[in-house]
């Protein structure tokens, strides 16, 4: 099936009024594209993120439109006239039908990282070649492996994990390195995240790889304001994981060391280039000391020694 592609132009402040009248004349499922709406998004967000990527700021600039499709058959020709009818200019585009949910499965492949793993989605099969497979559904939530911040945390984790070791991971989206740090054999592993979705997904992701959830914990909420939360997550943890972003890094630095046993390490990334010397004095501050700095791309990753163990 093909089917019309519209879409209107318009301004900030008009886009409520134009998605009154377009319901009006019928259309439903619209997708509003709009570059003040964008910036909102991320100025109110800012604790999120340390970067945006270029080309996503460039697909929103000057943009203000709503975008709607209709079946390219009789009924769509038909509501399009009637839309143009009522002094809409709307553009158009004739597109495929196609496999929207699966479509973007051909991008991912296995992927080996560090001497040891080889992430592998799902419906992959694949020869470990003596890696230790780690599989994963990366539709599900951010974390896939293939982001260099990923990569350098579990490459660091290789070297740390071993038997019985008890690891915490804040901020666990898709579940992938509290995964990988029991498929390398650590033991218990918690975790948490602020996206309430989190950790389902990661016990999702923890039964493809066979781990029994009664020692893989994870829970919704905010460390950094959740003194319960803190609580219920405890502490004398071999190995702590924060793939984040450098503000919450600061942020969590005075409260880590509780959280860690003595010896512990605590393993961090998603440090932008330029953030990297201000996240380690937070660190520093805090009784850390550095062990390892990697860096790849743009991004730095950390591994520390707890100041029990300084």
């Amino acid at each position: 099936m093909r089917w019309i592609e519209a879409a209107v132009e318009t301004k900030s402040e008009r886009i409520d009024a134009l998605c009154d009248q377009l319901t009006a004349l019928g259309v439903d499922g619209m997708v509003i594209e709009d570059e003040a709406d964008f910036k909102n998004f991320l100025e109110n967000n800012r604790q999120y993120w340390d970067y945006v990527d270029e080309e996503l700021e460039k697909r929103f600039a000057g943009v203000s439109r709503v975008k709607f499709y209709l079946p390219e058959d009789a009924d769509g020709r038909a509501s399009l006239a009637r839309i143009r009818a009522a002094g809409l200019e709307v553009r158009t585009a004739l597109i495929d039908d196609a496999d929207w949910e699966n479509n973007w499965r051909a991008y991912y492949r296995p992927m080996e990282i560090g001497e040891r793993l080889l992430v592998i989605p799902e419906w992959e099969d694949a020869d470990c070649g003596g890696r230790v497979p780690l599989r994963l559904d990366p539709g599900l939530i951010f974390g896939t492996g293939s982001h260099a911040t990923t990569r350098m945390c579990l490459e660091a984790l290789e070297q740390y994990a071993g038997p019985g070791k008890r690891v915490l991971d804040l901020g666990c989206g898709s579940g992938i390195l509290g995964i990988g740090a029991r498929v390398l054999g650590c033991g218990e592993v918690r975790g948490c995240d602020i996206d309430p979705k989190a950790p389902e997904v990661t016990l999702r992701n923890a039964a493809l790889n066979g781990i029994d959830a009664d020692d893989f914990k994870f829970y919704a909420g905010d460390v950094l304001t959740d003194a319960a939360l803190r609580r219920a997550l405890g502490g004398g943890y071999d190995i702590v994981l924060a793939n984040i972003v450098s503000d919450i890094i600061i942020s969590l630095s005075p409260l880590v060391p509780d959280f860690l046993a003595a010896g512990g390490v605590f393993i961090t990334s998603g440090i932008i280039d330029g953030r990297e010397r201000e996240v380690l004095a937070a660190l520093r501050g805090a009784g850390f000391a550095l062990l390892d700095h990697r860096c790849r791309e743009e991004w730095h990753c950390f591994v520390l020694a707890g100041p029990a163990s300084a």
